[in-house]
């Protein structure tokens, strides 16, 4: 077995861990009244004041990763996430949006088509039963990790921030938000493509309505917010006029499980297109350090006719938060855009009314390119940024 199916066996396990011990015990948790000290949590603990309802993943901070949190911005880091890997061009204005969105929409049309294909078990092996440890065949694991838990997390997450900016039926609006999410995600990785696809099949049809059901529980977002500390730490995407093209873009997420009664040591998992476990260190000011080594996502490659696999290439990771709102993060991966990336998010350098963020990445050939985010400028989704 090599290293990447090793490494791919314990990515996978500490995955279906997560949902499994998430599962198992949402009652207990929640049974669980007991008050105790969490630093991961803003002061106000879940309330927001002038708010009667209960906030899980959406404080309104205005600092970090959570005064980024916005639609536009969800719809352009999971719509374009896929382009971060190494043999997808970084220009969205080069998508073939209506070649792509034909053929998702003919395969969502006519499942079965396209499930023939491949064949009935290896549609239930590929996508939604985790028994391979094969990075060819394990898309269950984006399936279950960023559709299931990342999309329900998001979807309860832009419910919550459509209420707190008291916009009318919260519902409804983060429904179409995650809707128009999804679609442009599976749009994107289609491209040009024309044939069947069992992607978008199980996306669409199995993983992102289990998504809504699973996360518009209370119970659930309880757990996943009270319990595993679920929040978004997604990048601050940056356009680059000179070449047309959108980086650092892409939608993350992160769970820390407490060791101790304090809160002070966690099991720190991090994930999007990567995947990186270690530990998290927390001050009673909610001040936290966080590391992580794991595996990132490099290169689409053809399994069959039908189905693509994914190349693997080691990656890891520094973090700074304050109450779970990411304030920077330093990352490695041996891919060509990002074998350094640096994020800093507004808040933690001063300046003025304008709140900037950036971000600084040196690729496999020591060139630079760096983008600068305006986190006054809310409705802006992306920032802009330069080839150095």
């Amino acid at each position: 077995m090599t290293n990447t199916q090793s490494f791919l066996r314990a990515a996978c396990s500490v995955s279906l861990l997560v949902c499994v011990f998430s599962l198992a015990t949402i009652p207990v948790a929640v049974a669980d009244q007991e008050i105790r000290f969490d630093p991961t949590l803003p002061p106000h603990g879940g309330t927001i004041p002038g708010h009667d309802e209960d906030f899980y993943f959406y404080y309104g901070l205005d600092y970090g990763s959570q005064l980024l949190i916005h639609p536009l911005r969800m719809i352009i880091n999971g719509g374009y996430g896929i382009l971060q890997i190494e043999n997808k061009e970084n220009t969205p204005f080069k998508i073939m949006y209506g070649r792509g969105l034909r053929n998702v929409m003919d395969n969502l049309s006519d499942p079965y088509w396209s499930i023939r294909q491949a064949g009935l078990w290896d549609f239930l092996s590929r996508e939604i039963i985790p028994i391979s440890i094969n990075s060819g065949q394990a898309h269950y694991w984006p399936n279950y990790m960023n559709h299931l838990l990342g999309g329900g997390m998001g979807y309860r997450m832009m419910i919550e921030y459509y209420r707190y900016h008291e916009i009318p039926k919260p519902r409804i609006s983060a429904s179409v938000t995650l809707f128009v999410y999804h679609l442009l995600n599976e749009v994107v990785e289609n491209n040009d493509y024309i044939g069947p696809t069992t992607d978008p099949v199980a996306d669409f049809l199995i993983f992102n309505p289990a998504s809504f059901l699973l996360f518009g529980s209370d119970r659930v977002a309880h757990f996943f917010s009270r319990t595993l500390h679920m929040t978004d730490w997604s990048f601050q995407p940056a356009y680059l006029p000179d070449g047309q093209e959108l980086y650092n873009q892409g939608q993350n997420y992160v769970v820390k499980y407490h060791l101790n009664r304090n809160g002070s040591k966690s099991i720190f998992y991090h994930w999007g297109t990567h995947a990186e476990v270690g530990l998290s260190f927390t001050r009673p000011s909610g001040r936290c350090f966080s590391f992580g080594l794991g595996l990132t996502a490099k290169n689409l490659f053809k399994v069959t006719e039908y189905t693509h696999g994914m190349d693997l290439a080691a990656s890891g990771g520094l973090f700074y938060d304050r109450h779970n709102s990411l304030l920077a993060s330093f990352l490695y991966a041996k891919t060509k855009d990002y074998r350094y990336r640096l994020n800093v998010y507004p808040g933690l350098i001063k300046a003025g009314f304008l709140r900037p963020g950036f971000f600084l990445a040196l690729d496999q050939s020591n060139n630079f390119m760096g983008g600068i985010t305006f986190g006054s400028l809310r409705h802006l989704p992306f920032g802009l940024g330069r080839r150095f």
